[in-house]
């Protein structure tokens, strides 16, 4: 097959395709199973242009959008998609092709058309200005400029050889050519031929017009339109096919060679190596004491989010000193209501379920009753129906029995007729000439009384002109007064004079400046209350935080001293030299008892030990619960006399 039917079933693909509506791997295969006829490097040409036109359809629309801008009053927009595949071809196959192979694909196209085309794209002036530009809002300029713009201007000097000679082609085109000198043949002589002498024509048979129009036996013409174009499909697929087996087209190899494979992998694996997706990043540990903690600006929501949370746990404690002097029996007292209650929204749920299931079986009912309703109703009326119809069936075949007795005496009484026509056409002559002496007398009669009727008619019309006439020659002198406290005089109940209008515009462009203050001095009002609620929140805030504060810092100096304490008697002297006078002594002892006195004495000694250790430890912990306790009682008192303020606000 030659290049012209391969580009033009490629545009003709591209032509079929919707964006929206499919996908491209879809369509191209439907697209291959069409191409059945093709031989399978024309299918690979086809359908790897097509692919690659579809994918790359924002770079080669912006070229040929530049293109229609600048040529597109001389062209059509139907060749869009031609432009398209011969634009695919210069930039992404041109190197595989070869300037031979792309030259027959171009001069199998129109050549004025791919001379327009091929003069603009190959221009280098439009290829580093508009269509680098826009390609560079698509794709980064390096690579705009690598693989697109740098081959396409090395490839301009060869094209300009093959514009010129698209160029001389034209010009032949347009020379008129030479009709070539026809000898002269001769020819016989064009005599009339005798006519046969005709038989006589038979005795027309008079026959009564049909009712039925002519184009209802008529065949139609639709099929035999699609039976010669099915002919002409057929003819014109047979050519193609033998033009596709007698020249083959060979694609160039879209593969790339084991080489540039090999290295390509080597690309990829030294990026993937250079990736760090597994490492670990890590800020160290948190530090366990933080000093010089700087203050943090709290917003509206925050500073109420704290206060409620303050004023919920202030709740609580209030809450669960009141269960601890109320004694034990209270929750047990509660927990028997809400069991109580339990059972009662139990009984109340299933009373209300019995309730609706009953009430879904009646609706139920009352359906089936309406529907037995329904049925009766419509058998009623198909019976009166049928009654109806059988009445005016008998009606419409009285109706025909006295039509046809009526024709009957119509054919009997044309019958008649024809046997008296004579006395009937001179009978029927009296008629008429009565008739027209009648007729010219009320002719004259009428035109008479319209002759006398117009003339009144005149006369009145002549009249009321010159009435007309004296009323405009009399001066009239036109004073029109204004006054603004009467009324129009539509007898409305909303009407109202000028000056009422007027009035009550202005009262109620007061009232609504007064509105608008209030409105303004509320809102001002509430702003300076919340205001004043934020910032005794924000006292509240720092004066429990302030709190807990001294709290943590009184018990850390308390562990600090215990700690000191602790040194201090632990590096004392005296108790150093006694410690080791002890363990002398312990010594000399455990050597003179035997080993079971000095297990008994250990017993003995270990629970004195423990004794003393938790003397001290209880007396620490009851001094830590009383300053625990103090505080708690300072916070609750200062929580309640900030509550008190706040209802006094509200």
């Amino acid at each position: 097959m030659n290049y012209k039917d391969l580009i033009n079933e490629v545009t003709r693909f591209l032509d079929e395709f919707q964006e929206d509506k499919q996908c491209i791997d879809n369509f191209t295969q439907d697209a291959a199973k069409d191409l059945k006829n093709f031989s399978s490097a024309d299918q690979k040409f086809i359908i790897d242009t097509l692919y690659g036109c579809i994918t790359h359809k924002k770079l080669l629309d912006v070229v040929v959008n530049i293109f229609y801008i600048h040529h597109g009053k001389y062209l059509f927009r139907v060749d869009r998609n031609l432009f398209i595949v011969v634009c695919y071809l210069a930039m992404f196959h041109l190197d595989d092709l070869g300037l031979k192979h792309f030259s027959r694909i171009i001069k199998s196209l129109d050549i004025s058309k791919m001379h327009k085309f091929l003069s603009f794209f190959f221009n280098v002036s439009n290829l580093t200005t508009h269509i680098q530009r826009e390609w560079s809002h698509i794709y980064d300029a390096a690579v705009v400029d690598n693989n697109w713009i740098t081959p396409l201007l090395r490839w301009c000097n060869e094209i300009e050889v093959l514009l010129d000679q698209l160029a001389k082609k034209m010009g032949r085109g347009s020379l008129p050519k030479k009709s070539p000198r026809k000898n002269t043949e001769p020819r016989e002589f064009d005599l009339t031929q005798p006519k046969a002498r005709p038989l006589p024509a038979p005795e027309v048979i008079p026959q009564q017009e049909s009712q039925v129009p002519v184009t209802t036996h008529r065949s139609p013409k639709e099929p035999e339109i699609l039976d010669e174009m099915r002919q002409r499909n057929r003819q014109e697929a047979l050519k193609v096919l033998n033009e596709a087996n007698s020249q083959q087209f060979r694609c160039a190899n879209p593969q790339k060679s084991e080489k540039t494979q090999n290295v390509i992998s080597q690309i990829l694996q030294s990026r993937d190596s250079e990736l760090k997706f597994d490492q670990l990043y890590t800020s160290g540990s948190p530090a366990f004491q933080k000093t010089n903690s700087l203050p943090v600006r709290l917003n509206t929501t925050a500073i109420l989010r704290e206060g409620a949370l303050y004023n919920r746990q202030l709740e609580e404690a209030l809450q669960r000193f009141e269960r601890l002097s109320q004694g034990a029996s209270e929750p047990s007292a509660f927990l028997q209501w809400q069991k109580e209650m339990k059972e009662k929204d139990l009984q109340e749920e299933l009373a209300e379920l019995e309730r609706r299931r009953l009430e879904g079986r009646i609706s139920h009912e009352e359906a089936v009753l309406a529907r037995e309703r329904v049925l009766e109703r419509n058998h009623h009326k198909a019976q009166q129906t049928k009654e109806e119809t059988a009445q005016l069936m008998r009606k419409y075949a009285e109706k025909r029995m006295k039509e046809e007795k009526e024709m009957r005496e119509l054919v009997q009484q044309v019958a008649d007729g024809h046997k008296n026509s004579k006395a009937a056409k001179d009978k029927l002559q009296e008629i008429k000439q009565r008739i027209v002496k009648e007729v010219s007398e009320q002719s004259r009669e009428l035109l008479s009384q319209a002759l006398e009727e117009a003339q009144a008619e005149l006369s009145r019309k002549m009249e009321l002109i010159r009435q007309i006439r004296a009323f405009e020659s009399v001066s009239l002198v036109r004073q029109n007064f204004v006054d603004d406290t009467e009324t129009a005089g539509h007898d409305l109940l909303c009407e109202m004079s000028l000056a009422e209008l007027r009035e009550r515009l202005a009262l109620l462009r007061e009232t609504e400046q007064c509105e608008l203050e209030d409105r303004r001095q509320r809102i001002f009002q509430e702003k300076q209350l919340k205001e004043q609620l934020l910032l005794e929140q924000l006292d509240n805030i720092a004066l429990r935080r302030s709190l807990a504060e001294h709290a943590a810092s009184r018990s850390q100096e308390e562990k600090r001293v215990r700690s000191e304490l602790r040194e201090a008697v632990r590096r004392d002297e005296r108790v150093l030299a006694l410690q080791k006078t002890l363990e002398q002594k312990q010594q000399e002892r455990h050597k003179r008892k035997t080993e079971k006195n000095s297990m008994k004495k250990n017993e003995q000694v270990l629970p004195l030990t423990v004794k003393t250790s938790l003397n001290k430890k209880q007396v620490l912990e009851e001094q830590h619960w009383q300053e625990l306790e103090r505080n708690l009682e300072q916070q609750i008192h200062g929580a309640l006399q900030q509550s008190k303020k706040n209802r006094r606000v509200f």
